[in-house]
């Protein structure tokens, strides 16, 4: 992309003598008067390209990155390592420039990408059909709960308050308009209540909604929900964090009808927040309800192997009343980033990346509570996060950490008041012995 648009002026009165007009300023005439802005935008003067360069930098290190300081945060954005060879490769201007496939058999190295993606999706999920990604977890998830209301012809969604509780913002958005009522269910030692599950669930409830491992970190009992959701002809979602399913079962192996979540740590940088990927599988018999499209493998007249956009069942290629959502991009870019990922690590290196995960984070763990300032809130089995409670405020105890070149945890109780002073911490692969100590050390001053 240019830095700067090279039009002289010149140029732009060529442009304006081509369509009649005489300056800008006609070219404008419709716009009311009182809308126009009369004086100079408050902003500073330009520079050159040099000056302009140097200071952004000098900007951009007032932020914080994991670069420089030890990362123990994350609550839905992993600091996992990204393997050095998917920085470069994803820079290829056939990588780096593709978007959507418009006109699909052309595209036949942007497909093969997706089938590729697709495949993992569905072996990681252990579910058949995977789509071409989604905008992210949280929307995936709400996407989900549409389809189940959609395909059983019911209104009710249960979600688990153990899921991420932007995602369940994101669903109270989408099932407003859509005239769906959404109940979360309580929790028993950070885990899904069956009872309150059972007692809840009804005729009219369309799916379950739970997250393994959920926001605190904690692996669900997803099989007894799915037993529970299924007696009732009810759907079951399962939102999952990709990295644990190379050594957890999969959604599919524990009945989940669907499984949706965020691939960012799929070799995604942070990205100040983003942009994600959302992933989604489901069963061949959801295949047809699924949002966004599906790229599958075949043979061309000569019996070469080929790729095409077998369904897409979005607004724009489909009658709009049987479209299943006006879903858009793919977010083809950083689903490519995730297959590479994926490609690169293997069974064999994924697998290793989630065990020193949990690993490291139940060292971590043990390490805390032995420094006596901080105790435990669950003792159900986690992943790679935590919840203990601080001696402190969390707050304070993060702005001590902070002048020490560390990121503390999270802040849990912004979205569980009662859970005051609780400190959601997050360990992956990166976080070394030296590492871990000093945070406990320091933590525990």
């Amino acid at each position: 992309m240019t830095r700067y648009i090279g039009n002289t002026n010149e140029d732009r009165e060529q442009m304006l003598r081509e369509i009649g007009y005489e300056n800008i300023s006609s070219l404008f005439k419709s716009v009311p008067d009182s809308v126009l802005l009369r004086k100079k935008l408050d902003i500073p003067e330009a520079l050159s390209e040099m000056e302009l360069v140097k200071s952004i930098k000098s900007t951009s290190k007032e932020n914080k990155n994991t670069d420089e300081y030890v990362c123990f945060l994350g609550a839905g954005a992993y600091d996992h390592y990204t393997p050095s060879p998917i920085d470069q490769l994803i820079l290829r201007q056939e990588f780096y420039t593709s978007y959507t496939p418009y006109q699909p058999e052309i595209s036949q190295g942007t497909l093969q990408a997706i089938f590729e993606y697709q495949t993992m999706i569905s072996e990681l999920t252990g579910l058949p059909v995977s789509n071409a990604s989604m905008y992210d977890g949280a929307s995936a998830l709400a996407e989900a709960a549409l389809m189940s209301c959609e395909t059983t012809k019911r209104k009710e969604v249960l979600i688990a308050s153990t899921v991420h509780p932007e995602s369940r913002q994101v669903l109270y958005t989408y099932a407003k308009y859509r005239n769906i009522t959404v109940k979360e269910l309580a929790y028993e030692n950070g885990q899904v209540s069956l009872d309150d599950l059972k007692s809840k669930i009804n005729k009219d409830t369309a799916a379950v909604i739970v997250q393994n491992p959920n926001f605190f970190g904690i692996i669900e009992d997803v099989e007894l929900i799915s037993e529970i959701a299924h007696e009732n002809k009810s759907l079951l979602t399962v939102s999952a964090d990709p990295i644990s399913l190379s050594i957890l079962k999969s959604p599919g192996e524990m009945g989940a009808d669907i499984a949706v979540g965020e691939g960012q740590s799929l070799g995604n940088p942070l990205n100040f927040g983003g942009p994600y990927l959302g992933f989604m599988a489901v069963t061949e018999k959801l295949m047809r309800k699924m949002p966004g499209r599906v790229v599958g493998q075949t043979t061309d007249k000569d019996g070469r192997r080929g790729f095409v956009l077998t369904l897409q069942t979005r607004e724009q290629h489909i009658r709009r009343e049987r479209a299943t959502s006006n879903i858009c991009t793919n977010q083809a870019l950083n689903a490519l980033q995730a297959t590479m990922y994926l490609t690169f690590m293997g069974k064999e290196g994924l697998r290793e990346v989630a065990e020193q995960c949990l690993n490291k984070s139940h060292y971590t763990y043990n390490e805390l509570i032995k420094t006596g300032k901080f105790r435990p809130l669950f003792t159900a089995p986690f992943f790679k996060e935590f919840v203990v409670i601080s001696e402190e405020p969390v707050s304070l105890l993060n702005e001590k950490l902070l002048k020490n070149n560390i990121i503390g945890g999270y802040k849990i109780e912004k979205d569980y008041p009662h859970l005051k002073n609780g400190y959601l911490i997050a360990v992956t692969e990166k976080r070394t012995r030296e590492e871990i100590d000093t945070f406990v050390r320091k933590a525990g001053e």
